[in-house]
C-alpha cells in the first residue's frame, strides 16, 4: 500500500509540475523556457502581477489598460453583442494586442529589458492586434436566454466543466488559462475530437455527420490540411477542419480561409477525402464556386436573390452524413441544407433533393437562362418538372406516361429518379453536379445540335434509361419504326429537337411524350393551316404539323 501512496503522490507531483507556469511560455523572466524573456529578471509573477498599487483591477493586476478601441467580431449568424473587451479579456490584451511593451509593469517605473531588445509581442499567432474581427467574440454577455435564442449553445447553467464564464460573460479566460498550458496554447481543455468547442456548441446533427467520425487522414498528396496540428484524421482536428479560433481567414464565423471553398478544398482535394471534388470543380462546365466570394450567407433567403455558388448552398457541413436514399428523396451528403419545396414555399431543411435545385433554378430573379430555344420556352424548372404538366420527366413524381417499352430496368413507368442521374459530373466517384465536360453539367454526353449522326456515344445520356436498341431498331409499331429512327438516324434529328428533357407545360393532346419544339430548327409548317403543333391520338399514334428540314408536315400523321 505504501509503494501505491508513494507512487499515486509522484505522479500528482509530475502533474503538478507539468502544470506550473514556471513551465510555460507565460514565464517571461530570464530564466523561462520559451523564446521571448527578459534579459535579466528573475520574478515569474511581475509581469502580470504585484502585491501592492496594482491597477484598479483584479487579479492584483500589474499592467496598464491598452485603452484601444478595438475592431469587434461580425457575424449575421452571431446572436450575441460583444462589446469593447473588458474583464479578463483585456487584461489579456494589455500584452496580446502588441502596444505596450512587454516590460512595462506598474510596480517599475522604468521598462523591464527583454532578451534580444523585444519590446512588444512580436508579430505572430499571439498577437491578435486592436482587430478583433478574425477572432472568437468575447466580452458578451452568455445566458439562457442567448442560447434559446440560438438554439446551437449550450444552457450556461450547465457550465460545469473546464469553461468557465467571467459573471455572465464570455471572455478568454473561458478557453485559456494563463498559468496552465498542459493542452498548449493554454488551452482549459483538449480540442482532441472538437471537445473544448463542444462544451458550449452544440451544433444540429453534428454528433452523426461525417465530419465528426471520420478517419480519413492525409494521404501525403498535394497540400497538407493540417500544418499546425498534432492531430493525423479528420475526426480529431473536428472544428479546426473548417474554423480557426484566432487569427481566421475568413473572419465571418473564424472560417480558416477566404474564399469559401478552400475551407472545403483542403481536404476534397484528393489529399484526404476519398473523392476529389476539387478535380470536378476544375472541368469546363460546373458550379464554379470560384466565381464568387463572400457572397453566400447562412442567413440568405431559401430563394436565391443573388445569383452565386459556394459549396454549403448544397451542403451542411455540420450536418452532411453518408446515409444512402432512393429518389427524390435527399441523401445524407445534402441533408440539413435550405430548400425551395414543389409549391415555391422556402423550408429551413429539405426532404427531397429537387428542393435544393429549385433554390436556383426556379424561382430566383437571377436563374439561369435555357439553352434551347423552345416553342414553350420556361426556365423555372419547379414549373417543369410540376407534376400536373402534360408530361415531365419523372423527378417529382411518376410520369404520365403508362406505357414506355424502352425503359432500362429496373426503370420502370413508376419510377422516379433524381436531378442528378442527369445532371452531375462526368468520369467521377462524386456524385452531384460539380463539374462536367459536358454541357450543362452532364453526367454524360447528350448532343442537341442538328444533323447529329446517331450513335450509343452521341446520346449517352439517353441510352442510361432508354434502351437504344428498342428506340433505333424496334419495328414492332409503325410508330417505333417511323417516329425514332426515322428522325433520329435517317434524318440526323437529335432527341433534343422534338423533346424537352424536363417537361412541358399546356394541353395533354398536344404536350404529352415532352414535346415541345426546338424553333431554331423546326418552325410552323406552310399552306393553308400553317402551324407548329403535335396532336396525341392515343398510344402510339399522333400528327405533326410543322416545317423541319426542307419537309413539310401539314399534317404528317404517325400510326
Amino acid at each position: 500500500m505504501r509503494r501505491i501512496f508513494f507512487l499515486l503522490l509522484f505522479l500528482q507531483t509530475i502533474t503538478a509540475a507539468a502544470q506550473s507556469i514556471v513551465d510555460t511560455p507565460h514565464n517571461l523572466s530570464a530564466n523561462g523556457p520559451g523564446s521571448i524573456h527578459a534579459g535579466s529578471e528573475t520574478e515569474i509573477c511581475i509581469f502580470c502581477h504585484t502585491p501592492h498599487n496594482s491597477s484598479p483591477c483584479a487579479p492584483l493586476w500589474n499592467r496598464n489598460n491598452p485603452g484601444q478601441n478595438y475592431i469587434l467580431y461580425q457575424s449575421s449568424t452571431i446572436e450575441a453583442a460583444p462589446g469593447q473587451p473588458d474583464g479578463a479579456s483585456i487584461l489579456c490584451l494589455s500584452c496580446h494586442d502588441g502596444t505596450i511593451a512587454l516590460g512595462a509593469v506598474v510596480s517599475r517605473d522604468h521598462l523591464i529589458e527583454f532578451s534580444g531588445g523585444i519590446t512588444v509581442l512580436p508579430t505572430g499567432h499571439a498577437n491578435l492586434g486592436s482587430d478583433l474581427s478574425d477572432d472568437h467574440p468575447v466580452s458578451f454577455i452568455y445566458n439562457t436566454s442567448l442560447a434559446a435564442a440560438d438554439g446551437e449553445l449550450t444552457d450556461p447553467a450547465t457550465l460545469n466543466g473546464p469553461v468557465q464564464l467571467d459573471g455572465q460573460k464570455v471572455q478568454c479566460t473561458a478557453c485559456h488559462n494563463p498559468h496552465n498550458n498542459i493542452y498548449g496554447n493554454f488551452l482549459v481543455a483538449s480540442t482532441h475530437y472538437s471537445d473544448l468547442c463542444m462544451f458550449c456548441h452544440q451544433k444540429n446533427g453534428w454528433n452523426g455527420s461525417l465530419h465528426r467520425v471520420s478517419s480519413a487522414s492525409w494521404n501525403g498528396s498535394g497540400n497538407d490540411p493540417w500544418p499546425k496540428s498534432t492531430y493525423q484524421t479528420v475526426a480529431e482536428n473536428g472544428c479546426e477542419n473548417c474554423h480557426q479560433p484566432h487569427g481566421a481567414g475568413g473572419a465571418e464565423r473564424i472560417m480558416r480561409h477566404l474564399p469559401e471553398e478552400n475551407n472545403c478544398l483542403d481536404c476534397h482535394a484528393g489529399n484526404v477525402a476519398a473523392k476529389n471534388i476539387q478535380s470536378d470543380l476544375n472541368k469546363s462546365y460546373r458550379h464554379d464556386v470560384f466565381a464568387y466570394t463572400h457572397i453566400h450567407d447562412p442567413e440568405e433567403n431559401a430563394v436565391s436573390d443573388i445569383r452565386h455558388v459556394e459549396c454549403t448552398d448544397c451542403h451542411n457541413p455540420h450536418v452532411a452524413n453518408g446515409t444512402d436514399a432512393s429518389a427524390p428523396v435527399a441523401s445524407g451528403a445534402i441533408e440539413g441544407v435550405k430548400g425551395v419545396n414543389s409549391q415555391g414555399s422556402a423550408i429551413s431543411a429539405i426532404q427531397y433533393e429537387f428542393e435544393i435545385c429549385y433554390r436556383c433554378h426556379a424561382d430566383s430573379p437571377e436563374k439561369p437562362g435555357g439553352h434551347t430555344s423552345r416553342q414553350f420556352y420556361q426556365t423555372n424548372v419547379r414549373l417543369e418538372f410540376n407534376a400536373g404538366n402534360p408530361s415531365f420527366h419523372p423527378v417529382e413524381a411518376s410520369g404520365k406516361n403508362g406505357d414506355v417499352p424502352s425503359l432500362i430496368s429496373p426503370l420502370n413507368e413508376a419510377s422516379i429518379i433524381y436531378c442528378t442521374d442527369c445532371h452531375a459530373s462526368n468520369n467521377s466517384s462524386a456524385n452531384g453536379p460539380h463539374g462536367s465536360v459536358y454541357s450543362p453539367i452532364l453526367k454524360f454526353r447528350y448532343e442537341t445540335a442538328d444533323y447529329t449522326s446517331e450513335s450509343y456515344q452521341a446520346y449517352e445520356l439517353c441510352y442510361q434509361c432508354h434502351d437504344r436498341n428498342t428506340i433505333v431498331n424496334n419495328q414492332s409499331t409503325n410508330f417505333a419504326n417511323v417516329v425514332h429512327r426515322k428522325h433520329i438516324v435517317d434524318l440526323q434529328t437529335p432527341c433534343n429537337v422534338c423533346h424537352d428533357p424536363h417537361g412541358v407545360q399546356g394541353s395533354s393532346t398536344n404536350q404529352s411524350h415532352l414535346i415541345n419544339f426546338d424553333t431554331s430548327v423546326v418552325s410552323k409548317s406552310t399552306g393553308r393551316q400553317g402551324k407548329l403543333e403535335f396532336i396525341d391520338s392515343g398510344s402510339f399514334t399522333g400528327q405533326c404539323y410543322l416545317y423541319c428540314h426542307g419537309r413539310n408536315h401539314n399534317p404528317k400523321r404517325y400510326i
